[in-house]
């Protein structure tokens, strides 16, 4: 990791742009430590933060549009070969398709701030086959969110940036039941006005 760091630090936008976009498509680089490091070096060699902030946007979409579309050509491939093996996989395979369809938008959207869900969530969207825009449009809200929070904390601590992680490794246990609540929610209020519709149809 210390690599990455001296990398980003030393070539600035286009080293951030890379990085980002890497650890968007997939490769096993932490964004609690590039996003915040980015943002402090920004605003050290002063790149504008409304500069910096929609770059990292671009690298993100571009990297998890990689995972998505491998996951949209091979995925299902790969999801197959587990059923054969396994048969009693393919029930429960079944029924996740089925939620992601109803409720992937959300888990897109926030699951861009949860550990290992942000990793892989791109490449179970396109496995599904929800429809790229679809995917495009809460993967934009997700990324600019998560960016701009740990960029923009980044560009404000500059030299005590690494106190960024230290936090994050302390109240991640908070933070993710939190998140995850919140997802929960969202699902149960789209239930809830689903019903709501029924009930109204059917009077």
């Amino acid at each position: 990791m210390d690599s990455v760091v001296r990398f980003i630090y030393e070539n600035g936008l286009f080293a951030m742009f890379l990085i980002i976009l890497l650890e968007y498509g997939c490769f096993p680089i932490s964004s609690e430590i590039v996003l915040p490091f980015s943002g402090a070096v920004a605003s050290l060699q002063n790149i504008p933060f409304f500069l910096m902030l929609p770059v990292s946007v671009c690298a993100g979409i571009i990297g998890t549009s990689f995972c998505y579309f491998v996951g949209r050509i091979g995925g299902h491939c790969i999801l197959e070969k587990l059923t054969t093996k396994f048969p009693k996989t393919k029930k429960s395979i079944d029924a996740s398709y089925q939620r992601f369809d109803r409720y992937g938008p959300y888990v897109v959207c926030f699951g861009r701030m949860v550990p290992i869900i942000r990793t892989y969530i791109a490449f179970v969207a396109g496995a599904v086959k929800q429809p790229y825009p679809v995917f495009a449009l809460f993967s934009i809200i997700g990324i600019t969110l998560w960016n701009s929070l740990l960029i923009g904390i980044g560009y404000v601590l500059r030299s005590n940036w690494s106190n960024t992680v230290t936090y994050y490794a302390k109240y991640k246990d908070i933070l993710i039941p939190v998140l995850l609540l919140v997802i929960l929610f969202l699902i149960a209020r789209k239930i809830r006005k689903k019903k709501r519709m029924q009930e109204i149809k059917e009077k």
